[in-house]
């Protein structure tokens, strides 16, 4: 391969660092808290986003989010397409991460596809409830084994709860422990397959409190009941 006679760089190659000044230009629009947000946001999307949707997940006002997609833009971070809804008024803008936008190690898992991958799959098997909990409860066996014996099962299960992103809140009375989840971090998988996703968190949840020899639940309520999510047990003396 041909050389330049000045540099050790082969002809017709970029240097290494040549993308080194756009990578910067990207670090420093991403260093804003609500730019990386949106980059989050769209890169969690299955389709580009306007910019109303975009100001609506995140609770923004539309004024707010238009100025950071717009910096965005100019240093190669998004892409941007308009589209006409029967041909009447301003064409809507639509927002998605650029294709030729360099990685920098900041986009979200993967899990998440493979994940949705996997349910379609087992929705498709027509497991039986029963196995899908069994799996559930391994896993929660399996955290069980990170507490010392002993341990109080409502306060470990909280500390488990609240790390996976369940956001729990408990409440006690008349000797019965109702921890409930204010946030789901499986919500749109469980939307999409509540038999299966609310299965496994039951299961979890069992297994755990097995695990740590707590009490079995008395009842768990799932997204199904919408009353909200939670979990009742005996509450330990």
């Amino acid at each position: 391969m041909a050389t330049d006679p000045d540099s050790s760089t082969p002809t017709g190659t970029a240097p290494r660092n040549a993308d080194r000044p756009a990578r910067l230009a990207i670090l420093k629009a991403l260093g804003d808290n609500t730019r990386y947000a949106i980059y989050l946001e769209l890169a969690r999307s299955p389709s580009p986003m306007s910019t109303a949707d975009i100001a609506t997940s995140l609770d923004l006002h539309v004024n707010t989010v238009r100025p950071h997609l717009e910096r965005m833009r100019e240093v190669g971070l998004l892409d941007l397409r308009s589209e006409t809804r029967g041909g009447v008024g301003r064409p809507q803008h639509l927002y998605s991460l650029a294709a030729d936008a360099p990685s920098l190690g900041l986009e979200p898992s993967p899990y998440p596809t493979i994940a949705r991958m996997l349910l379609a799959l087992a929705g498709a098997a027509d497991l039986d409830t029963d196995v899908v909990i069994g799996a559930g409860r391994d896993q929660g066996e399996l955290d069980a084994r990170r507490w010392e014996d002993g341990a109080p099962p409502v306060e470990a299960l909280l500390t488990e709860l609240d790390a996976l992103g369940f956001d729990p809140e408990v409440a006690i009375a008349d000797e019965v422990a109702t921890i409930a989840f204010a946030h789901c971090p499986f919500g749109e998988l469980a939307e999409a397959n509540p038999a299966v996703v609310c299965s496994l968190h039951r299961g979890m949840v069992e297994g755990f409190l097995d695990g740590i020899g707590g009490p079995c639940p008395l009842e768990f309520h799932t997204l199904v009941d919408r009353n909200p999510c939670r979990v009742e047990f005996p509450s330990p003396a």
